[in-house]
């Protein structure tokens, strides 16, 4: 009787191995097939490994957790059928389903080794357990249960992503199975040729040798300790993603003193900025200044400015605009402005590009260094709510422009520093955005600005066809995740609930702490891909 179950189980786990790894290398070779093909292919696995679960209960041995055999096949099972009948579900619900397949599996692992005998048992057809397979079956299961784990942080896989997931799961898992059905096979034929050949001659009290190779157990533990390094690898990773800037919060120069100036655009402090943060032979300054809100409010902003060594000429804006016949000999000292509306950085405190390691190397002021070389004096506000308290307006464009035109009114007060009205506002992304507000808006709100033009590049100027167009990919769903979290702080009567579709409020919030300019870009990005 017990020989025709050891049979039964042997051919059980031959037929669900090779189908498993059949299965597996199927996913594997069509990882970029329709999301149906996957997803069916996936819920065949998963239903077969399932069905090896509920056959393997009847194996021998008296340290098997044939309940956990029992629980686990049965959850394969549902697992499979659900996402055959769902097989149209988003894929941030089936990849739920794959992590608590994976824990599942790797805690089921970690048990089953450690419940393993370290002797032979007279009645267990498997034999006794080598050290260094107990020890390969608990790294093995918890390697299983860190990726299940990662899956979490990572709902919304792609589907080549999960199909590769799954895939490289039955593939090992088949393979493991059918390796060990015919381990057992050729063990049973030893077993039964043993005690001078014949069957069911063995003396009394002896028992057989029926320990796995030590080198194949060893090889066994070598595998399963890689896989558990690269699933630490990629926690590691996934952490470093995840991790917030470490850049520093805002300090007490961007803290506004209980009384400031009333009208916008004044200079309430300025402080020269370290050597290592400016380019070579410039001079730099942090500012604090005045400014008001787009519905008039007062506001206080921070930001930054960049002048060329003492005695250089200033440039010829336009049509010989260096010359001042009022000034002594006919040519004046005083240089134009280049205004650089910075683009995205993020939408708190600590994401001002004063802030940043390298401040003057935004989008738009990459070339900041060589105007101001050539005689200009660079001028760019942090806008309010960066460097400041908040709310930062994202995109809301008078806001941006009254702080973009105050910051060049209030670097005219700075000591050493001879400014003319002559400016030209320079902006790409959110900074286009900021700098068409600013020629629009300028003549009115700041008539004493001589503005000579303005640069736009790839500016978000139209602002709902530009969220329709670019929802779908990574970075607009980041633009779009900073526009929610932004305005729902700035626009009284939003709810960000009501914004973001159910479920992914806290990963609006998340991003929301991630800076855009930083290292944590890609922190931002990653966050964003799983909206």
């Amino acid at each position: 009787m017990l020989g025709r179950m050891e049979r039964g189980s042997r051919r059980s786990g031959v037929t669900v191995g090779a189908l498993m790894l059949a299965i597996g290398l199927a996913m594997l070779v069509l990882a970029r097939a329709s999301a149906q093909v996957v997803v069916l292919l996936a819920a065949a696995g998963l239903i077969v490994a399932g069905a090896g679960r509920l056959l393997g209960v009847r194996e021998p041995g008296p340290w098997r957790a044939r309940w956990l055999d029992v629980v686990l096949g049965v959850g394969l099972l549902a697992a499979g059928g659900i996402a055959a009948l769902w097989h149209t579900a988003p894929l941030r619900v089936l990849a739920w389903v794959l992590a608590g397949m994976l824990v599942a599996s790797g805690l089921a692992a970690v048990v089953q080794a450690l419940r393993a005998p370290s002797v032979p048992h007279v009645d267990d057809a498997l034999g006794p357990i080598p050290g260094s397979e107990r020890v390969a079956g608990v790294l093995g299961g918890t390697a299983s249960v860190v990726v299940g784990v990662l899956v979490l942080f990572w709902p919304r896989l792609s589907l080549a992503v999960f199909a590769l997931v799954v895939g490289f799961w039955l593939t090992f898992a088949g393979l493991g199975t059918l390796l060990g059905a015919l381990r057992g096979h050729r063990t049973a034929r030893r077993r039964t040729l043993s005690d001078d050949g014949a069957p069911g001659n063995r003396a009394p009290g002896r028992t057989p040798t029926l320990a796995r190779p030590p080198a194949r157990s060893q090889l066994a533990m070598v595998r399963s300790g890689l896989a558990l390094l690269l699933a630490l690898a990629l926690a590691a990773a996934t952490v470093a993603v995840h991790n917030l800037d470490l850049r520093d919060e805002p300090d007490s120069f961007y803290t506004a003193p209980l009384a400031v100036p009333g009208e916008p655009g004044r200079l309430v402090r300025a402080e020269p900025m370290p050597a290592d943060r400016v380019p070579d032979g410039l001079r730099g300054w942090r500012i604090l200044y005045t400014s008001t809100s787009g519905g008039g409010e007062p506001t206080v902003v921070s930001g930054t400015v960049l002048a060329p060594p003492v005695g250089t000429p200033p440039a010829r804006a336009e049509n010989g605009g260096g010359a001042d016949d009022g000034a002594p000999g006919g040519v004046s000292t005083a240089m134009p402005v280049i205004s650089v509306a910075h683009g995205t950085t993020g939408i708190i405190p600590r994401c001002a590009p004063s802030l940043a390691d390298d401040p003057f190397a935004d989008g738009a002021g990459a070339a900041l260094e060589q105007i101001v070389t050539e005689g200009w004096v660079g001028v760019t506000s942090d806008y309010v709510g960066l460097g400041t308290p908040g709310p930062h307006g994202y995109l809301v464009g008078p806001d941006a422009a009254h702080d973009v035109l105050d910051a060049t009114r209030a670097a005219r007060e700075l000591e050493g520093l001879e400014l003319s009205g002559q400016t030209v506002v320079w902006g790409h992304s959110q900074g286009g955005h900021g700098a068409l507000w600013t020629g629009m808006l300028a003549p009115e709100y700041a008539p004493e600005l001589d503005l000579l033009g303005v640069a736009a590049f790839a500016p978000a100027a139209d602002l709902y066809p530009l969220a329709q167009g670019v929802r779908a990919t990574t970075g607009g769903k980041l633009v779009s995740a900073y526009i929610a979290a932004s305005w729902t702080r700035y626009y009284p009567g939003f709810e960000l609930s009501e914004l973001v579709a159910p479920g992914y409020v806290g990963l609006v919030h998340r991003i929301e702490g991630h800076c855009f300019n930083g290292a944590n870009a890609l922190g931002a990005f990653a966050i964003a891909s799983q909206l």
